[in-house]
């Protein structure tokens, strides 16, 4: 296959389809293209591909281009483009089971920091049961070696009383674990009191 204005060729995974539709529940088939998702999104202009491409590659089969967009990690899951739908597909579903899909397949992200800041968002919500700004803005900093980017916003938060270093934590926090369990995301490394 062979796209218009481009020497590209692309190998058609035949597949890939039916992969995104099992594993996000929604009927890819349906959609037909009327670019209402791109249309309301509010990240497309900093998409390389807009929504509705997305769901295009995916429909024609395009693993590689879907996989290694920027877009599926740009993607805020705000479901603007959920709403807007008239075919009723939940493409921050989809978008979802393209982030899983790109982990597992060991795509390399077409943006870096943000598969890491979901890893450690979940990680904190994992041990407390809910997340907490604070944790999370300086794990973030010192994986990213930058610890101190966002020092000084900190300090403002903070002064303003809108951070709270030790934060609230769910009572029961077995149903937490018990819901990371049931869902598709790795397990807790053996060894470790709690991740």
């Amino acid at each position: 296959m062979q796209f218009l204005r481009s020497n590209r060729s692309f190998n058609a995974d035949l597949g890939f389809e039916d992969e995104v539709a099992r594993r996000s529940g929604e009927n890819i088939a349906a959609c037909y293209q009327c670019a209402k998702c791109t249309a309301g999104c509010p990240m497309a202009a900093d998409m390389d591909l807009a929504p509705s491409q997305v769901m295009r590659c995916v429909q024609l089969g395009i693993r590689d281009i879907a996989l290694g967009a920027s877009s599926i990690w740009l993607c805020t899951n705000c479901t603007t483009c959920t709403a807007r739908c008239p075919r009723d597909i939940d493409l921050a579903r989809v978008m979802d089971a393209l982030r899983a899909i790109a982990l597992e397949s060991r795509v390399k992200p077409a943006e870096p920091q943000t598969p890491l800041f979901y890893r450690i968002f979940l990680r904190l919500v994992r041990r407390r049961g809910r997340q907490n700004e604070l944790p999370l803005m300086a794990a973030y900093g010192l994986m990213t070696r930058n610890p101190f980017k966002d020092l000084l916003l900190g300090q403002r938060m903070f002064l303003k009383g809108k951070l709270n270093p030790f934060g609230p934590k769910v009572r029961n926090i077995e149903q937490v674990e018990r819901i990371f369990e049931q869902s598709s995301l790795p397990p807790k490394r053996q060894g470790s009191q709690r991740e």
